[in-house]
């Protein structure tokens, strides 16, 4: 009878082993979300970020961190009170591994920390029949959670059941969609950018996803990136948009990009032109 790790690695079409390796963690991901849920996590935080959108929109393609955001400001929150009843669930999955939290710096808002165990170990529950080369040993998932957000997110409850039945409080579609607009606005030094984030831009688009417009413009004053009074239309998200994607060096994104997705193919109409044309269709919550 197959365990529920070897249910889970199941769905993955593999053919090579960074594909085994992206799987892994994709799964110990849920796992982790899972334990979080379990503990009670989810009253005081939602996911978002490239993760959520992977788990539970479709996104195709690997995203390394889980990210989390406080529904209620809280500078003080201490993510090490929900680290025992984690890893006594990632444990019982016979997953043995421990938290540590990063030492947060005083001017930032986000607390980290990092799940870690024996990575060999932990293929060969998933993968017992097979031979386990290449791997780096001491892989780690990061858990990220801004305890001081920007306002105005709209949230929703999503459900998983696997590995157990539970629940997530995530960020709607919408307010998702405005987080990557500012990543890829803000996330970037001169024509550096990350092409995930691009991808991700383009995925949303492709499900014709409209943004939250208010929860835009609170990310954006917060990141200084616009005065504290200003108020951004959608004509002016995109003309902001169109001049960012002006500046983007498109090979390097590409490069970014290429190691967390399998069809590569995709990336070769990537230009600055591509970009602004599809930027026409974007579209923001009424």
């Amino acid at each position: 009878m197959k365990t529920i790790l070897e249910q889970m690695v199941e769905n993955y079409e593999i053919n090579n082993n960074e594909e085994k390796r992206n799987a892994v963690k994709e799964v110990m991901q849920e796992i982790v979300l899972c334990g979080l849920s379990k503990a009670g996590f989810f009253k005081e935080a939602a996911f978002y970020g490239g993760t959520a959108l992977r788990i539970f929109y479709g996104l195709d393609r690997f995203s390394e961190d889980l990210d989390f955001a406080l529904i209620v400001k809280n500078c003080d929150f201490n993510l090490n009170s929900y680290f025992s009843k984690l890893e006594s669930t990632v444990n019982s999955f016979g997953l043995k591994v421990g938290l540590e939290l990063k030492s947060k710096t005083k001017d930032s808002d986000i607390q980290s920390a990092f799940l870690k165990g024996d990575t060999v170990e932990h293929f060969l529950l998933f993968y017992p029949n097979d031979k386990i080369v290449g791997i780096n040993p001491d892989e780690k998932i990061k858990i990220k959670i801004d305890t001081c957000p920007p306002a105005l997110a709209a949230y929703e409850t999503k459900y998983r059941l696997l590995p157990t039945p539970y629940s997530v409080k995530i960020y709607d579609e919408a307010s998702l969609f405005s987080g990557k607009i500012h990543a890829v606005l803000c996330r970037a030094w001169k024509a550096r950018v990350k092409g995930r984030d691009l991808y991700d831009y383009v995925f949303y688009l492709q499900r014709n996803a409209r943004f939250n417009l208010p929860h835009l413009n609170e990310k954006l004053r917060e990141s200084l990136y616009i005065s504290k009074g200003e108020v951004l239309t959608l004509e002016e998200v995109k003309q902001l948009l169109i001049k960012r994607f002006d500046e983007i060096d498109f090979d390097e994104a590409k490069k970014d990009v290429m190691p967390f997705i399998k069809n590569k193919e995709i990336l070769e109409i990537w230009s600055d032109e591509f970009f602004i044309d599809i930027t026409e269709q974007l579209r923001c919550n009424d």
